[in-house]
């Protein structure tokens, strides 16, 4: 059975996350985000959302751990800064009903969305700038960077949250995260 483990970085949807990935029928597990890559087995990693980029414990090392790489929030934002992108703070603001432009039909994560859905997203610190090798692929009127794609390391981010209600597609996010996981 394909596992995926919920990296937590303390954000209040977390355990919504792991629950997700359970109601998908994959073995899933939360984890703190003190423990490091190599003690983890896993098909697939969750980077979750949270408060604040100084509580993200080893996260970024999962970035080398050579398995899929799911950035929620937080989770993208700590990926686009570890890999050489900025992060800055959003002009927007808090929680909001945003629609999102996917601009990548092709993309594996976010592609079968195209060309737009329905989101929950917090926008106070948003990806001013990719990182090298990660392509837009999803924005808003709000955020130029609301999903990000590396498919030749399948690390992939999201700035909304798939697995609260008010996101009209979450599932399928996670679905298609599946299926990067159990192509490998």
């Amino acid at each position: 059975m394909t596992k995926i483990v919920v990296v937590d970085n303390h954000g209040q949807f977390t355990h919504l996350e792991r629950r997700a990935l359970r109601d998908l029928g994959v073995e899933t597990e939360l984890i703190d985000n003190d423990t490091p890559p190599e003690d983890v087995d896993a098909d697939g990693v969750v980077l979750s959302g949270g408060p604040d980029m100084d509580r993200i414990g080893t996260s970024a090392e999962y970035l080398e751990a050579d398995i899929p790489v799911l950035g929620i929030c937080l989770g993208m934002q700590l990926i686009a800064e570890e890999l050489g992108g900025r992060v800055g703070g959003g002009d927007y603001g808090g929680y909001a009903d945003v629609t999102v432009e996917i601009v990548d039909s092709d993309d594996p994560l976010t592609g079968s969305l195209h060309p737009e859905t329905r989101v929950w997203a917090s926008h106070a610190d948003e990806v001013k700038e990719l990182p090298d090798g990660f392509e837009l692929t999803g924005k808003s009127d709000v955020c130029d960077v609301e999903a990000m794609s590396n498919t030749d390391r399948d690390i992939y981010g999201v700035q909304w949250h798939p697995e609260v209600a008010h996101t009209e597609e979450g599932d399928e996010i996670f679905e298609n995260f599946i299926d990067i996981c159990e192509s490998q």
